[in-house]
């Protein structure tokens, strides 16, 4: 042990100059933490941004969806059921308004009866 403490006491411009170094080094990969943590602060900031904005196109879509939905549901309160047309399809059977007569066939007839 001595001996190291008589090196460290005999070289003391050596021990400042690795102490300079050491500190240089250690300067130099500070600037470039901070420099990629910038690097990186502006990478992610970039990245959260479009996210925000996909967000919110996203949103946009959903609502139209949305109201596209809402319309599509009122609308189709008015279209007519199929059992609601196979009733009417019956009643119209039933009916058969083409068979009946015309104002101008009776009185076609009432006159072809008063003629006689």
């Amino acid at each position: 042990m001595k001996e190291d403490d008589s090196n460290i006491q005999s070289s003391p411009g050596m021990n400042l100059m690795d102490l300079e170094e050491r500190q240089k080094i250690i300067k130099d990969r500070l600037i470039l933490i901070g420099q990629n943590l910038i690097d990186l602060k502006g990478k992610y900031d970039e990245e959260v941004t479009s996210l925000k904005r996909d967000i919110e196109s996203l949103k946009d879509s959903v609502e139209r969806i949305k109201d596209f939905m809402e319309t599509i549901s009122s609308e189709f309160q008015k279209f007519a059921r199929k059992d609601d047309l196979e009733i009417l399809k019956k009643q119209a059977k039933i009916f058969q308004p083409l068979e009946f007569a015309t104002k101008e066939d009776l009185e076609k007839l009432k006159s072809k009866k008063t003629m006689k």
